[in-house]
């Protein structure tokens, strides 16, 4: 059977980086007279080296070519022990950190903006997932006048997550008796996942507000409707580039892409690409939960108190050093802004 933790020689380990590598730009088997050529070694040697190297499944053969291509072994191999992060260029450090350190952007619209780049430099798919607020419990709620008739409501949950809701007030309320609302709420349904905050609203103050509150028709509409809005925002997460890695040579059979694209539309597997790990972690074949010629490459991200994934979707056959050093670049950056 074969095994991921076999020990390879120095230059057991030039070849399958060269085979890996040069497959990874051409999308064809490697055969031995350019590993030659590489390493100035006979084609025998080679030969054989490349055959062991195939018996304990780190290559593998194709019906088509005498040449070999990387397993899901060998690439796994190559990722943690052979690829080193490729870096970045100036122009794309330059392009990254503008839109990261752009304090007119607020930080989930940098966040989203610098995956869209990734997405356009390297020709994959890019992911931004951010927590969802049925994990949020409510920590606090404030409001904020800004005229007569407008004010902010701001949301604070036990995470750090702010939500902002800007609410048009009839002329008739007076701040004084929405500011009795707001401590109502914050005695009474702080700790409250948010996704339930709505549910204590109607059961918890509805019946008592009149007690407390002259306009209490108006003001429990007005907060009802801003707790609704906020929670129903289903959709969070952001893709770019969604379907570009499908026009590689590797998915050219419809059903295997009509599978893909079903599963990137899926809300359960959108989910299960959070990521709980620390660091950049890569997801080879089958342990994408996509398929088996697709990788994952993610990382979790802490701003303020707020988590989230960002992810990188492409072929088996992707620039793991590329896209492992620029992932590792936006955290850091996002992580220090």
């Amino acid at each position: 059977m074969p095994r991921g933790d076999n020990v390879l020689g120095k230059r057991q380990n030039d070849i399958l980086k060269i085979i890996v590598e040069e497959y990874i730009k051409t999308a064809k088997p490697v055969g031995s007279k350019s590993i030659c050529d590489s390493l100035n070694c006979s084609s025998a040697t080679v030969r054989n080296e490349m055959a062991y190297l195939e018996d304990i499944g780190y290559l593998e053969k194709t019906h088509t070519s005498s040449g070999r291509v990387p397993s899901e072994l060998g690439y796994r191999y190559y990722v943690d022990n052979l690829m080193k992060p490729k870096e970045l260029t100036g122009e794309e450090v330059l392009t990254l950190q503008t839109i990261i350190n752009n304090n007119s952007l607020e930080l989930s619209d940098a966040i989203t903006k610098s995956m869209e780049i990734i997405s356009e430099l390297t020709n994959y798919t890019s992911l931004v997932l951010g927590s969802s607020s049925n994990e949020n419990r409510l920590k606090k709620v404030e409001v904020v006048p800004i005229s007569e008739t407008t004010l902010i409501a701001i949301v604070i949950t036990d995470k750090g997550h702010i939500e902002n809701k800007t609410i048009s007030i009839g002329e008739n309320i007076s701040i004084e008796e929405i500011r009795k609302m707001v401590d109502l709420i914050n005695n009474l349904l702080v700790g409250t996942l948010l996704d339930e905050v709505n549910k204590k609203l109607e059961f918890e103050i509805k019946p008592i507000i009149g007690k407390y509150i002259k306009q209490q028709e108006a003001i429990y509409n007005m907060f009802y409707n801003a707790f609704n809005e906020m929670t129903s925002r289903k959709e969070n997460y952001h893709f770019s580039g969604k379907t570009n890695f499908l026009k590689a040579p590797e998915f050219n059979n419809v059903d295997k892409v009509r599978n893909i694209v079903d599963k990137l539309e899926d809300s359960d597997v959108i989910s299960s690409i959070e990521e709980v790990g620390n660091g950049i972690n890569v997801y080879i074949g089958d342990e994408s939960n996509i398929d088996s010629d697709v990788t994952v490459i993610k990382t979790k991200y802490v701003v303020n108190g707020q988590v989230g994934t960002l992810a990188i979707i492409g072929p088996k056959r992707m620039e793991y050093d590329k896209v492992i050093a620029m992932l590792d670049f936006i955290k850091n950056e996002i992580e220090t802004r």
